[in-house]
């Protein structure tokens, strides 16, 4: 790396020339089909992922209550773990299915949806685990207020996928997307 150029070398190698930051991967005024319907898909996702959720959730509800009558009342103190242990199994849940192969839920995947960055790049484990809090904080403090976000933009982004830099598209559009630009040193 030359410094040559009063030490302002990094620019001529960064992604682009305007600061490093690559374009955004999708652009809805010439690839509208990866945005059609998303809104709508992403709600019947999320109640095909709610009822996968909740299945566990119940069974466990169920056999703590059986668990209960066999202990005469002392298995009942497990209680106390279905909320804690609820929370775990969602964060679990989409952190391991949005960071797959697929970069979608079941319920993502059974609607042709999936999870990118705003450059391209799938999704991981921790980027699906805070999407799904930052989701469930913002539809807790602001509930109609941040669906209607989504209609507000080109690329029906939701108010957790703005902050976070996630785009969900239409995976059944097969389209060509360059994977995210990487420097060279």
């Amino acid at each position: 790396m030359s410094y040559g150029n009063g030490g302002n070398a990094w620019r001529s190698e960064a992604w682009r020339s305007d600061g490093g930051v690559p374009p955004h991967a999708f652009d809805p005024s010439m690839q509208p089909e990866l945005f059609r319907g998303v809104l709508t898909r992403r709600v019947f996702a999320f109640l095909i992922d709610l009822f996968v959720l909740s299945v566990p959730v119940i069974l466990a509800v169920i056999f703590i209550a059986v668990f209960g009558l066999v202990t005469l009342g002392l298995g009942w103190a497990l209680f106390w773990l279905v909320s804690p242990a609820s929370i775990v199994w969602a964060i679990v849940y989409y952190g391991a299915s949005i960071g797959g192969q697929h970069s979608a839920t079941p319920g993502m995947r059974m609607m042709d949806l999936e999870l990118r960055t705003w450059y391209g790049a799938r999704g991981y484990f921790v980027l699906g685990a805070v999407h799904a809090v930052l989701f469930w904080v913002t539809i807790s403090f602001l509930s109609p207020l941040v669906l209607l976000v989504g209609l507000l933009n080109g690329r029906r982004r939701l108010l957790h996928d703005i902050i976070l830099g996630t785009v969900i598209i239409n995976s059944s559009v097969r389209t060509q997307v360059t994977p995210a630009a990487r420097a060279t040193y």
